[in-house]
């Protein structure tokens, strides 16, 4: 039976925090407020942009200042795209490479906006071979929501039971199980600090792409 292998994008694929580390503290900087460190970031990020300004504003969601801030640092990412400084983390594009060799198809699900997810792709050769690129407008509910999944899983005609899916954050695993595929949690993503990779109970815990390979081609 052929595998398919389904990704998360922040995290997993792509390594955007420099990103995100340079516009919020832009824009931290703008009002005069202390800047963030990398780290950080990294340990916010897949909380989505929410949780970035939480982080730098020190404020939450019922701040009369919360939209109007979690805007600008969105038209802020949207402008600093075509001058990413993003990357793909280590031995993923050999991995995706050897995917499309051995005829392994394989897609990208995000909680990303298609906005910000679209643009990134065209920046990467090797991820414009996916077989779909399923992103949070395009659904009613994102991870740890399963239907971006199943939706990926319905359009390449494959069985959820046959299929992995890759993720760096809790809402991963949870979405994976909810869809009935197997979960598999990447130790090189972003690792909230209170949420140890190790109490998630994902299928497969993954140290290095090579490992996603190993396991697909079974």
């Amino acid at each position: 039976m052929t595998k398919t292998v389904l990704f998360d994008l922040d995290g997993t694929l792509l390594d955007t925090e420099r990103d995100f580390t340079r516009i919020l503290n832009a824009q931290l900087s703008h009002y005069g407020a202390p800047t963030v460190n990398p780290l950080q970031v990294r340990n916010s990020v897949s909380s989505g942009a929410r949780a970035l300004i939480k982080l730098g504003f020190g404020i939450d969601e019922t701040s009369e200042k919360f939209i109007s801030h979690l805007e600008e640092l969105l038209n802020r990412y949207d402008k600093c795209i075509p001058q990413t400084e993003c990357v793909l983390f280590p031995g993923i594009e050999d991995l995706l490479n050897a995917l499309d060799r051995d005829l392994i198809p394989w897609g990208i699900v995000t909680n990303k906006p298609s906005r910000f997810t679209l643009p990134l792709v065209e920046k990467f050769p090797i991820l414009q071979s996916s077989k779909v690129v399923i992103c949070a407008d395009q659904l009613s509910n994102s991870k740890p929501d399963p239907e971006g999944i199943l939706r990926a899983c319905s359009e390449m005609d494959c069985s959820p039971a046959d299929t992995f899916y890759v993720g760096d954050h809790l809402k991963d695993i949870q979405a994976s199980e909810s869809a009935g595929t197997k979960s598999m949690a990447v130790r090189w993503g972003y690792i909230p600090e209170d949420s140890p990779i190790d109490s998630w109970n994902a299928d497969f815990i993954i140290n290095h792409p090579d490992e996603i390979l190993d396991l697909a081609q079974q």
